[in-house]
């Protein structure tokens, strides 16, 4: 029996919200770019003087670019004498000079300003996405792919800064200089290379914008695939025991190589309308550039311009070729880094199904009652799990559930943790229905021993003291003493400080276990939960961690889920489940002498546990 997997009615329903994620992608997609940047402004608030203080750096450069050309001009011009009346114009030199150091000494000043701004606002993005991740009900997380939201946070949270990088700090100062060129030109030669300037740019701008709004279908395409395919690769290494029992490696290749197949096609698709993209630009920029340079020759031999004024109409040239050339790429990766950004921002829209209520309070309480009240729940509107369920917990008392798999006995778990919330009727803690309270002090008050204890990558001592973070080293020994695991664990090699492993898959089923109930002891809680505590031992392990589960529930309102009934003999009230309803209940005498559901089972698995000690 597998009380994780409670029925088919909850396996239907996990398999229709995990089929259900691709409309939820689609649904993030669903976000424009104003709707993106909007989303991203309050982050910057913080740090609007940091931002025009970049913002006035980089302006600087590109003022300080400006002169570079005329110091130019001027140094061609008075070299441009006789050879016997050669002076250097030293001081033309040192402006030459200086405002070249001064381009390259305000745009790094810039990037030292402006890099806490780019790396806070990322950080603060990526860790609300994490806390509401968090936040959100099981429902979500039992339809999630872990693969792809990782993959989509990875993405997301690296765009923010490239995209206020682009912006701010390439794509404005660009414009703001391409502006300032044009002036000079107009103001200096006359209209003639202000047109021909604007007019390039207004081509330029125009072929890159629309091309890029054509070639942003492929790159989604290839976000969507490239998550598709993360999700394929960390879901088969999740499950790389079960590949390897059943011989599945060459399978599971061909399916990642079906989503890398995907992948490929549409990169390609990018990068060959990158070739369109980059062709028309080219073709752009060089028109310009020669209308320009012809318009420029032709004043020099008609003598209205200097070889000073072609050197520097061709300096101009070159100082705005290079970003025009990159204006392109600029607003491609802009429109890149908005898509993975409303990515990013669409986990946040993610609505969270089980709140606080504004009036929430704390829960505080010593020796609670827990009682459920005609109590309705299915994790799908159009299937129940749960009818009518009323039962009363008292103070310090014991209560088990048991029942064939498929009766819905670990759902009551779910929502005595709040993972979901009731359909109908309540549950109350101290006659308070637990909506009242907030869900912090709720689950603050519960530790749970679960069947399937599934650590993380890390040590034991870890693990264990990761049901009280603020436990001292005494306090996780003394638990995993009442946990019958201190000696194994100061026997291994690394004690405490023995790493378990992904999933803890380093530890056995059993060493899991003693852990998850160490963990649970250091907890210290109000209300415990057995969940199968000791499905994973043996019968003579079993007996003496009984022994001590029964010494931990005095003086805490316990409930229990099993399939072993010898487990829970001792229980105050035992409630035996079948579809959903309570069908008996009493004491274990009283249920052995009534001959129905429960003595049934419990002749059963005797006969059984006489079969195994034959």
């Amino acid at each position: 029996m597998d009380p994780n997997t409670e029925d088919s009615n909850e396996r239907d329903v996990l398999t229709a919200e995990e089929n259900s994620s691709a409309p939820i992608a689609r649904a993030r997609n669903a976000r424009g770019d104003m709707s993106v940047l909007l989303d991203l402004l309050p982050y910057l608030r913080p740090y609007i003087g940091r931002i025009s203080l970049a913002l006035l750096l980089i302006l600087s450069a590109k003022l300080a670019n400006l002169v570079v050309p005329y110091a130019l001009k001027g140094i061609v011009d008075q070299l441009n004498v006789k050879p016997s009346l050669i002076v250097l114009p030293v001081a033309l030199l040192v402006a030459y000079g200086a405002s070249r150091v001064s381009v390259t000494l305000f745009s790094e000043l810039r990037q030292v300003v402006f890099a806490r701004v780019m790396a806070r606002s990322s950080r603060e993005i990526t860790l609300r996405v994490f806390r509401h991740l968090h936040a959100l009900s099981m429902r979500f997380h039992l339809g999630r792919r872990t693969g792809g939201i990782a993959r989509d946070i990875e993405r997301g949270s690296s765009s923010v800064s490239e995209m206020l990088d682009w912006t701010l700090y390439t794509i404005v100062p660009t414009i703001v200089e391409a502006t300032l060129v044009t002036g000079v030109l107009v103001w200096a030669y006359g209209w003639t290379f202000g047109l021909i300037t604007l007019g390039t740019l207004a081509a330029y701008m125009l072929w890159t914008f629309s091309v890029t709004e054509w070639r942003t279908r492929y790159y989604r395409a290839a976000v969507e695939a490239d998550t598709k395919a993360n999700e394929r690769a960390v879901d088969s290494l999740l499950n790389y025991e079960t590949v390897k029992y059943f011989n599945n490696e060459v399978h599971e290749a061909l399916r990642y190589d079906e989503n890398l197949k995907t992948l490929e096609d549409t990169r390609v698709k990018a990068l060959t309308t990158l070739a369109v993209l980059n062709l028309g630009q080219t073709l752009i920029i060089a028109t310009g550039v020669t209308l320009m340079m012809w318009q420029a020759a032709a004043g020099v031999v008609a003598g209205s311009m200097t070889i000073g004024d072609l050197v520097l109409v061709n300096a101009y040239l070159l100082q705005l070729s290079a970003p025009l050339f990159l204006l392109g790429m600029m607003y491609r990766e802009v429109k890149q880094a908005l898509t993975n950004m409303e990515r990013l921002f669409g986990l946040l829209d993610e609505r969270m199904d089980v709140q606080d209520r504004l009036d929430a309070v704390p829960l505080v309480t010593k020796t609670p009652t827990v009682r459920f009240e005609d109590v309705e729940f299915g994790y799908d509107e159009r299937r129940k799990i749960l009818y009518g369920l009323s039962f009363e917990i008292s103070p310090g008392g014991s209560v088990a559930v048991v029942g064939h798999s498929g009766a819905g006995k670990s759902t009551l778990t779910r929502l005595m943790y709040r993972f979901y919330d009731v359909d109908a009727g309540r549950i109350t803690i101290d006659d308070k229905d637990i909506r009242d309270y907030t869900q912090a002090s709720l689950r603050a008050a519960i530790a749970i021993v679960p069947q399937d204890t599934v650590l993380f990558n890390d040590t034991i001592f870890y693990n264990i003291r990761y049901g009280r973070t603020d436990a001292t080293r005494e306090e996780v020994e003394a638990a995993a003493r009442a946990a019958h695991i201190h000696e194994f664990i100061v026997a291994m090699p690394d004690g405490y400080e023995t790493e378990v492993g992904e999933r803890g898959l380093k530890l056995s089923g059993g060493e899991k276990q003693r852990v998850a109930i160490a963990r649970a002891l250091l907890k210290n809680p109000k209300i415990l939960i057995f969940d199968e505590a000791t499905s994973s031992l043996d019968s003579q392990s079993e007996k003496s961690i009984q022994t001590e589960l029964e010494r931990i529930q005095v003086g805490r309102t316990t409930l229990s889920i099993a399939h072993r009934l010898s487990t829970v003999m001792n229980a105050d009230l035992i409630l035996v489940m079948d579809n959903g309803v309570i069908v008996e209940r009493g004491r274990h005498s009283e249920l052995l002498a009534a001959k129905g559901v429960y003595a049934n089972m419990w002749t059963l698995q005797q006969e059984e546990r006489k079969a195994e000690t034959k």
